[in-house]
Order: C-alpha cells, then sequence, then structure tokens
C-alpha cells in the first residue's frame, strides 16, 4: 500500500498512517543517481543500522531490498527523483509491496550544517520519513500516462524542430537576393512554407547564392512539412490513449491534446494521491501564496509546481477567454471587484484548476 498526498494550503498535514514510527519496522532513505544509488537504514527509533552503494538495474534493486528486509519488516523507504534517477528503483520497490515515498532534497542549509555526501543526502531522506515530514506519494510511471508522457518528449521535439525550421527561413529571406526575398517575404507562414518547398534550385550552380539561398530555402521547408505530418499523425495517437485514460478531458471547454496529455502525466496513473483540488493546485501552481502585511491584503503568483502543468492552464483560460461567454463575464465581474487582468486571470487559472482536478478523480472510469 501506498500513502496518499493530502496538501492543503496552510494548513498542518497529518503524518499518514502508513508511516508512523514503528520501533519494530525498519525506515529507509535512497539517494539516487544515474549509475548508483546509496541507501540507509535506520530503526523505528532513528538508530542507523547501516549503509549500502549499489548499482543500478535489476539486480541491485533486488540486492537492496534482501539488505533492508535483512533488518526486519520495511515500513516505508524515502526516495529522492522518483520521477528521474529513482524511477525504475520506485517501480521495482512498488513490486515488492514497499511503501515508497518521495523526498525531497535536503535544503541548502542543512547541507551546509551536516556536509553533503551520497550517504548523508541518504540518511536524511530516511530520517525526513521517520519523522512524518515527507508524505509525498511518487507517481506511477506505467500505464498509458507513462505512454503519454514518452509521446510528449516526441511532440516537443516535433514541435521545436518546426519552429526552427521557421526562423532559419525568415532569417535566411532577411539577407537573400532581392529577386528571391521580394516574393516570399509578405507571405503567410503557411503559404511561405509551400513557395518554398516548391522552390528548384539548381545544382550545378550553388557557387551563387541565390541558387544556395534556394537550396537551403526549400530543404528547411520541407524539412518543416516533413515535422508538421509527424505531428499530426502524432496528435492522433495521442488522442486514442487520451480516450482510454480520461475520455472527458477532450470534450471539456478550452482542452486539447496538448494540454489534456500534460495534465495527466502531472497526475500521473493514480490521481488519487491528490486527495483534495487545493494540493492539485499547488502542483500545478496556481495555488496563490499570501503576502499581505498591515493593512494590505493581497495574494502573489506562486511560482512553484509543475511549470508545463501551469503553462498548460494557462493556454486553457487564454482559449477559454477568447471563446467562452461564461469566462469572459467572470473575468469582468472579477475586474469590477478591483482586480488587475493579470490578477483576474490567475484566478480563473485556479478555477480551472479545480474543474479538471474533478475530470482527473471523481469522474474518471
Amino acid at each position: 500500500m501506498t500513502t496518499t498526498v493530502t496538501h492543503v494550503p496552510g494548513q498542518r498535514q497529518p503524518v499518514p498512517p502508513a508511516v508512523l514510527a514503528d520501533p519494530a519496522r525498519i525506515y529507509a532513505g535512497v539517494d539516487t543517481h544515474a549509475d548508483t544509488h546509496t541507501a540507509v537504514a535506520l530503526d523505528g527509533r532513528g538508530g542507523r543500522l547501516g549503509d549500502l552503494q549499489i548499482p543500478t538495474g535489476p539486480a541491485g534493486y533486488a540486492t537492496l531490498t534482501g539488505w533492508l528486509t535483512g533488518f526486519g519488516p520495511v515500513a516505508a523507504v524515502g526516495i529522492e527523483g522518483t520521477s528521474s534517477y529513482g524511477a525504475a528503483l520506485t517501480r521495482h520497490l512498488y513490486a515488492a509491496g514497499v511503501t515508497v515515498i518521495e523526498v525531497d532534497r535536503p535544503d541548502r542549509a542543512a547541507r551546509r550544517r551536516a556536509g553533503k555526501s551520497d550517504p548523508l543526502d541518504a540518511e536524511a531522506a530516511a530520517r525526513a520519513v521517520l519523522s512524518g515530514r515527507a508524505t509525498g506519494t511518487p507517481k506511477t510511471s506505467s500505464g498509458e500516462v507513462e505512454s503519454i508522457r514518452l509521446l510528449r518528449i516526441l511532440r516537443r521535439t516535433l514541435v521545436d524542430a518546426r519552429k526552427q525550421a521557421m526562423q532559419k527561413i525568415k532569417s535566411i529571406l532577411v539577407t537573400a537576393p532581392d529577386d528571391l526575398r521580394t516574393p516570399l517575404r509578405s507571405l503567410p507562414d503557411r503559404q511561405l512554407i509551400t513557395s518554398c518547398a516548391r522552390l528548384r534550385p539548381d545544382p550545378d550552380r550553388l557557387t551563387d547564392p541565390n541558387q544556395a539561398a534556394k537550396r537551403v530555402l526549400r530543404s528547411l521547408a520541407r524539412r518543416w512539412q516533413d515535422a508538421a505530418d509527424e505531428l499530426t499523425d502524432l496528435d492522433m495517437q495521442l488522442t486514442t490513449l487520451i480516450d482510454q485514460v480520461n475520455p472527458r478531458l477532450l470534450q471539456t471547454c478550452g482542452i486539447g491534446v496538448a494540454t489534456a496529455s500534460q495534465l495527466l502525466v502531472t497526475a500521473g496513473q493514480n490521481p488519487d494521491r491528490m486527495h483534495t483540488e487545493a494540493a492539485f493546485a499547488m502542483l500545478c501552481g496556481v495555488a496563490p501564496v499570501p503576502a499581505s502585511s498591515g493593512k494590505t491584503s493581497r495574494h502573489r503568483l506562486n511560482r512553484g509546481g509543475d511549470r508545463d502543468a501551469n503553462c498548460a492552464l494557462h493556454h486553457i483560460a487564454l482559449t477559454r477567454k477568447a471563446t467562452d461567454q461564461k469566462t469572459r463575464a467572470y473575468i469582468t465581474r472579477r475586474r469590477t471587484e478591483g482586480l488587475t487582468n493579470r490578477d483576474a486571470t490567475r484566478c480563473l487559472k485556479r478555477a480551472i484548476a479545480r474543474e479538471i482536478w474533478h475530470l482527473l478523480t471523481l469522474d474518471r472510469p
């Protein structure tokens, strides 16, 4: 059984029952790296039982599991980097029935006082679990959501490739010969790509800058077209996966393939780890942070959380402001209450996060 996250801003969080200190059980922390992991085991009273460094891979993970269970029943293991270097170990421990807790890296002040090493970081992770300070449940990196995450990496690469090709085309046109630049510089983007892809440079006259420019423009335009075609196919595949995981997302106003896939990746295969919509808002960085002083009562921008999820919510808000009458009425009402347009948009993003949390959890098939 894994613990679940319940994070309500401004309230002290209860320690999950699964990680309450039990003198008869073992608590461990793991500092993860690309090639090795370092683990430290503690007893229920905080006594250090030992440390172990293992190579990454199934054999190392089995060694670590056997080493921990040799001390006694394992209550929980705190891992730093469960979504990066520690992802494979997290999956292994889940399969072995071990509770895994996501642990943040030690703060800089603590590192300055105690020093920095892999065993020290692993011990800090174990003590964070033992004390109940660390309560986060890692995302489950398996199933359809993991496939969506991987496909999103390819999608971002294709979007960047298309963007770079367009930037290079327009950059070349700035200094291209007049007879080539004049008919192309005022065309809309898609017509520009089509026209450049139809250019016919003379391969025997590449010493002429005009022919060399045509050669480069045609190659870049065709690269843009190839990336656009692959992006279209990829979006169809992502749409199929999103419909399998949560079909209501794409049916919601303002949510497209890019934003729906990002929100699913942020929530993970186990969105039930976010018990409240406030926890999801904090995860996405849209929960307002109090910034009041004296007679001034206000909230400021939250710069934490998953910035990709925050960007997705921002795009949804912009789309709704442009197309949805209810959203425009909401923005107008908030403006009449004295909020700036930026603050009203932040309030809108917070409301959208509440709606999406219901779609990700309560309404999930």
